[in-house]
């Protein structure tokens, strides 16, 4: 009777063994594929983040270059009519009063 019951747990343990090999493989298989897919997203990622830092870097020279006070100087008197003001042109306004 024991020797029935050793032989039981032993091929029940093969059995369990045997095919957990088949269970282990497609998990292999699974976590491999799902490796490759997160690798491929983040090159993606690492592409999008370098082209929006080109963009950055055109953008801030861009901004650089249409707010240069040569530029704004130029509309100014160009295409605005102004001009730079004359120590006599300035008017001083002095606020005195009581705040309520």
């Amino acid at each position: 009777m024991k020797r029935g019951f050793k032989d039981f747990i032993v091929k029940f343990f093969f059995c369990v063994f045997v095919l957990a090999i088949p269970f282990v493989l497609c998990l292999y298989a699974v976590q491999a594929r799902r490796y490759t897919e997160l690798t491929s997203e983040i090159k993606e990622l690492e592409r999008k983040q370098e082209r929006l830092i080109e963009e950055n870097k055109k953008l801030v020279s861009d901004i650089a270059v249409l707010s240069s006070a040569d530029r704004i100087e130029k509309i100014a008197v160009e295409e605005l009519g102004m001009h730079k003001a004359e120590t006599e042109d300035i008017v001083r306004v002095e606020m005195t009063g009581e705040k309520k």
